[in-house]
């Protein structure tokens, strides 16, 4: 089995044994002090754990979203995720096991998750903090009447901004809109 970290240039996809295999798993955060930028997805899927990559199913949308915003001068492969650093950027995840959906997970994961990022914020300091995926926000942070933009609060001493989950399935999200929420976002952290 290919394992995690085999994606680099060539495009690599998971037989259906290997994504059933990865249920369960664990992936990277790409994380450093002082990003501009801490984007935390809901949890990984499948195809993510399975590559040991974030957002790596194809047509997931985040990679796209951060170029055409301006955060990348390209779009990123998922293999390519710690170039993220050097554009101050990083990602993780509210919950850190891998699943097939991001219903398979339990409010009380995603309230233990919402702590454990408060503290990852407050270890690492970002200047913003980027939950993308506003249903697992509302439910991690017990904001219920959330909606995707800035926020009055702070988590682990970050602003945060809520983004849109970038995944194909969200298609009240077009790739155009997606992308321009992402700027918003840019635009504020710069």
């Amino acid at each position: 089995m290919p394992g995690p970290g085999r994606l680099g240039r060539v495009a690599y996809r998971p037989t259906k044994a290997e994504l059933a295999a990865a249920h369960g798993r664990t992936i990277e955060d790409v994380i450093a002090p002082g990003l501009r930028v801490l984007f935390c997805g809901i949890n990984p899927g499948l195809y993510s754990g399975a590559t040991g990559h974030h957002f790596a199913r194809p047509g997931n949308r985040f990679w796209p979203a951060l170029h055409a915003a301006g955060f990348t001068p390209r779009v990123l492969r998922p293999g390519e995720q710690h170039e993220l650093l050097r554009y101050g950027l990083g990602v993780t995840n509210l919950v850190a096991r891998a699943t097939a959906r991001a219903d398979e997970l339990t409010s009380d994961e995603l309230r233990a998750g919402g702590a454990a990022l408060a503290a990852k914020v407050a270890r690492y300091r970002p200047a913003w903090l980027a939950v993308v995926g506003i249903t697992a926000y509302r439910t991690a942070f017990g904001q219920p009447k959330a909606d995707v933009g800035p926020r009055d609060e702070r988590i682990g001493g970050a602003p945060v901004w809520v983004l849109p989950n970038p995944s194909g399935l969200n298609a009240h999200w077009t790739p155009t809109t997606l992308a321009e929420e992402f700027r918003r976002l840019r635009e504020a952290a710069c």
